[in-house]
């Protein structure tokens, strides 16, 4: 860690605890804005891809009430 950011860490943990967790969720916040662009696109295509499975018959679906079924007794 550079000097200038340990001076700005030993800083910011004098902070008020309010004002220290706003700062911290900011903080994670710009990391994630990043992130969160390039993990929807990849969502995206999956999803299409698995439209595009369905719509096709290459796969098929699976009743909800199924799905729901088998995880709560994975969960038991």
């Amino acid at each position: 860690m550079t000097r200038p950011a340990r001076e700005l860490e030993s800083k910011a943990l004098r902070l008020p605890r309010r004002e220290r967790a706003r700062l911290a969720q900011r903080l994670i916040s710009s990391l994630d804005a990043e992130a969160d662009a390039d993990v929807d696109k990849l969502w995206l295509q999956e999803a299409e891809r698995r439209l595009d499975e369905l719509k096709s018959g290459k796969v098929a679906g699976i009743p909800a009430q199924k799905v729901i079924r088998k995880a709560r007794s994975t969960l038991r």
